[in-house]
Parts: C-alpha cells; structure tokens; sequence
C-alpha cells in the first residue's frame, strides 16, 4: 500500500513539471488594443484608471499576469477565464461592433456589474473589489455611454 501511494505522488509530481513546459497563449497586446474604445467612450482619468486596474485584464487584448500565471495548472485557468471573459465582452474590438451591439454590450455591463457578477469573485480574491463608489461610477458612466447609443439607433 505504501509503494502505491509513493508511485502515485511520484506520478502527480511527473505531471506537474511536465504541465510547466506546455506553453500558454498571452494576451498582452498593449493598451494600444483599447484606444478606440477609450477614443470613442472618452472615459475619465479616475475611470480610465478602473477599468485599466477591474476590466481590461479580462475584457480586452490586454492583461497585466500576476507571477503565478506563468505556474501550471494555474496558467491554464488564468488562459480560460480570459478567453471566456472577452468572448463575452471585448473593448479591443469595439470597433466591430455595430451600435446596436455596443448598447447591448453596455447594458450587459451595467447588469452584471449591478448584480454583483462583475468582478468575478476568483478575480477580486486577488486583485480586491471594487468599491461602492466605484461601482456606482461605472454604472453612472456606462448609462451615459448608453444614451448616446440609444438615440443613434
């Protein structure tokens, strides 16, 4: 029984060292990836600043990785949620968007930042929340944004 649980480990560490060397795309395109969406949205100074800190790690091409994103199997989850975050809303392409996608783009925002669901809490645990003020700020910003959209349609 003991040689088995030894084998075993022996296995687990094997594979753990070989998952080092499986490469993992990044997502480092640069800020330049969000400049039309910050040309268009005109963001603020403080509000450009959240949405560099909250946002855009998960929503753009561009992501500021932590050290332990380069450790396997964290690497590979870090990829994942990346990849499922921009599918679902991507300002690096906010130029292919139609203006009735971009209203429902922000009005997506505004609802899930409203209900709690964004940040993700796998997110906040290391990168911390936003606050209320915060949170109120983007939406505030977000339903102005949406005006204008609305009346363009």
């Amino acid at each position: 029984m003991k040689k088995n649980g030894k084998i075993i480990g022996l296995l687990i560490v094997v594979v753990l060292i070989g998952m080092q060397f499986v490469p993992v795309a990044k997502n480092e395109a640069g800020y330049a990836s969000v400049a039309a969406f910050e040309d268009e949205t005109k963001p603020s100074a403080a509000m450009q600043q959240l949405l560099r800190a909250k946002c855009y790690d998960c929503h753009s091409n561009q992501t500021k990785y932590p050290w332990y994103a380069a450790v396997a199997p964290v690497s590979f989850w870090l990829a994942h949620h990346v990849d499922e975050g921009k599918e679902h809303f991507n300002v690096s392409e906010w130029d292919s968007y139609t203006i009735k996608k971009k209203d429902h783009k922000l009005e997506e925002l505004i609802e899930e930042v409203e209900e709690g669901e964004m940040p993700l809490n796998s997110y906040t645990w290391l990168h911390g929340d936003i606050t209320d003020t915060e949170r109120t700020q983007l939406i505030e910003w977000v339903r102005q944004l949406r005006t204008r959209y609305t009346a363009a349609q």
